[in-house]
């Protein structure tokens, strides 16, 4: 473990590149992804803070995140495997920490698929990402879920006026902060590479193609409009 104090290059951080002495002689192919484990000997072995930084609860730095974060991901997979993942967003804290072991994500009214929520139901384990805007690194939560009626919690879930119409209450098995890279190539929050509104097809008419529609849908301001009445 490194003096404290002192200071690591990523190199350190993150591992050392694969010697190619030790990456195994190319094996036969016999169709696309024949190949994978030679793919993966070509990545740099894990340092030993990337593999050690994974705890199996929610301290106070991963509160600390989970409070300042509007916004999350939520991946779920149905019994055969088949992933999903859906967009979380609130006030600031909108997940609730309960202790160490147990989060609250109040489900908000949304386009009524339910598709994670049906997933969870036959298979429990989940994960969320936090983003918290402004800030590089990334949280990432590991555990199994319950679906719980808003009324089984005894804390107040209302937000924007409405209680939620259910809560997944996840019990933590992981956390762990993710490496900022990712974040720090997108720009995510440099105000220079935003895109303005105007320069994508309008949803109105994403939506009447996807859905093979006829007529005109109302414009985006109208459908964003009627969106802010159902936060």
């Amino acid at each position: 473990m490194p003096a404290r104090g002192s200071r690591l290059s990523p190199v350190a951080v993150y591992g050392r590149r694969v010697d190619s002495v030790a990456v195994p002689a190319p094996g036969p192919r016999t169709g696309p992804g024949a190949g994978s484990s030679e793919v993966l000997a070509g990545y740099r072995t894990p340092g030993g803070l990337v593999l050690d930084k994974v705890i199996d609860r929610l301290d106070v730095h991963c509160r600390e995140f989970i409070a300042h974060s509007p916004f999350a991901t939520l991946a779920t997979a149905d019994a055969e495997g088949w992933p999903d993942i859906s967009p979380r967003g609130g006030d600031p804290g909108f997940v609730h920490v309960l202790d160490e072991h147990r989060l609250a994500l109040p489900d908000r009214p949304g386009n009524n698929r339910v598709d994670s929520l049906r997933k969870l139901t036959v298979n429990p384990r989940a994960a969320l990402m936090f983003l918290v805007p402004g800030v590089e690194q990334t949280l990432r939560v590991y555990g199994t879920t319950t679906l719980l009626r808003p009324d089984e919690l005894d804390i107040d879930l209302t937000e924007f006026g409405r209680p939620p119409l259910s809560v997944v209450l996840m019990h933590v098995q992981r956390a762990y902060f993710q490496c900022p890279k990712s974040v720090m190539r997108s720009g995510l929050w440099d105000p220079a590479r935003q895109v303005a509104r105007g320069t994508l097809t309008p949803f109105g008419r994403v939506l009447k193609d996807h859905c093979a529609l006829e007529t005109d849908l109302p414009d985006d301001a109208t459908i964003r409009a009627d969106l802010a009445q159902e936060l």
